[in-house]
């Protein structure tokens, strides 16, 4: 019940009235699990907006990756990265593959649709860093989960990094087919790239390199 309060008094007005966006490929959006939305990563606005274009009824399948270290370093972020977000904690260091992995794939297993970002952590607004592994390990497990890809613009630039107030700019987020799984991480990765750069092109601005 807090997630949805959450979503529906604070979080969908934010993202629909006071951000706006050019929402393409909405179609595309797996609403039933288990699935894998993976998406570029250049603000903590990311999955709030990847969130919040789920119907309320819905978010309760919906869990993003995010990194524990951030998330957890005071009893206020925690509060809300759990009881609001429902975050999968994910510590980024120091860990197996397989540790780290654990509880998505007891997300998937379960049918729920996760929210993850193949770079990893943020990247520089309108840049796209470098895409690791994790998703492709991940997915050796679960071939035939679909992953719907999904391109964001401007996220970064509507909350710079290290800032707390919003600044009004016009945000892309468009939404594209389904991918399919490489037996190779490198094609899976270069896979995942060129989608992301393709989508790019249908942003309102520029595209990335």
């Amino acid at each position: 019940m807090i997630k949805i309060l959450f979503f529906a008094l604070l979080i969908k007005p934010i993202v629909f009235i006071v951000l706006g966006l050019n929402l393409q490929g909405y179609k595309q959006l797996p609403l039933k699990g288990p699935a894998v939305v993976a998406a570029n990563h250049n603000s903590h606005l990311d999955v709030l907006v990847l969130m919040s274009l789920y119907p309320l009824r819905r978010l309760k399948y919906v869990r993003p990756v995010a990194a524990a270290d951030y998330f957890f370093q005071n009893k206020l972020w925690a509060w809300i990265a759990t009881q609001c977000i429902d975050i999968i904690p994910i510590q980024r260091s120091g860990q197996s593959v397989d540790t780290v992995l654990a509880a998505c794939h007891q997300v998937l297993e379960s049918g729920q649709i996760l929210i993850l970002f193949p770079e990893g952590s943020r990247g520089q607004p309108e840049q796209l860093g470098q895409i690791k592994k994790g998703l492709f390990y991940l997915m050796q497990r679960h071939p035939h989960v679909p992953i719907t890809p999904v391109f964001m613009r401007g996220l970064g630039k509507a909350l710079p990094r290290g800032e707390a107030l919003f600044v009004p700019f016009n945000c892309d987020v468009i939404i594209g087919e389904p991918l399919a799984l490489s037996s190779d991480a490198n094609a899976f990765i270069t896979l995942i790239r060129h989608t992301f750069q393709t989508l790019s092109q249908r942003c309102l601005g520029q595209g990335v390199a």
